[in-house]
């Protein structure tokens, strides 16, 4: 895994485009990132870089929110994901992920739908979000990220922009934490691999500070009408390109 010049270069502003999203939105980072990485340091480092890397960027997210993260509902979110993160990434190398983002981009589509008509109506409480949880944990540890997927859980909540952006940073922060566990123990990760990982963290922390300035103007309502409008827009990319 050697990177030239350039490859470092796209790579820093890759990720700082790709954090300002993410903090703007909660999520769509990973998936603007992913085939970038696959093309540069291939399929076998492309998830483990892109989990160390989120690591850094959740990390500037939730600290940036920290006074505004809603530590319950994390919580209880946690109760799920950090075992089922760690069941994902062991699966990581044994099953199709192209089928996997695309049962993903299914999931939000058909989420986003019933709500939107009327169909889905529940009021969100410890079992959805600790099932939610679950759910997001494993597909985040097999496919790199399910960001979309813990938004939507999350936006149901109704938080304010910065709660909303910190408290799902928060739970994705330690899943990733436990992720970088795993896949250091099973995939060797040399020093160029730690190097990538930190210019593309801070390209992150810089990304996630431009955004945060953007959010914390923006009517709770717009913001809301903003996010699902991007999760519609991705979920219907991954169902397409896997």
């Amino acid at each position: 895994m050697t990177s030239t010049i350039l490859e470092l270069f796209t790579l820093f502003v890759a990720a700082f485009a790709a954090a300002a999203i993410s903090g703007a939105a909660g999520f769509g980072g990973a998936l603007l990132l992913l085939p970038l990485l696959v093309s540069t340091v291939g399929v076998t480092h492309a998830v483990p870089l892109l989990t160390v890397a989120q690591l850094i960027g959740n990390l500037s997210r939730s600290a940036f929110g920290f006074t505004q993260i809603r530590w319950k509902s994390v919580g209880i979110f946690l109760l799920g994901a950090v075992p089922f993160s760690i069941v994902g990434a062991l699966s990581f190398v044994h099953l199709p992920k192209e089928f996997v983002t695309r049962a993903i981009g299914a999931a939000i589509l058909s989420f986003i739908a019933l709500k939107y008509f009327g169909l889905l109506k529940f009021e969100t409480g410890p079992v959805l979000l600790a099932a939610g949880g679950g759910v997001v944990g494993f597909l985040s540890g097999l496919v790199g990220s399910a960001g979309p997927l813990g938004a939507a859980i999350f936006l149901t909540l109704g938080l304010p922009p910065v709660a909303y952006i910190a408290s799902e940073a928060t739970t994705a922060l330690v899943m990733h934490g436990m992720k970088t566990v795993v896949y250091q123990r099973y995939i060797a990760l040399e020093g160029e691999f730690w190097f990538l990982a930190l210019l593309m963290g801070v390209a992150m922390v810089l990304g996630t500070w431009s955004a945060k300035r953007v959010i914390e103007r923006m009517p709770q309502k717009r913001f809301q009408q903003f996010v699902a409008i991007l999760l519609v827009a991705i979920a219907a990319y991954m169902m397409v390109h896997g």
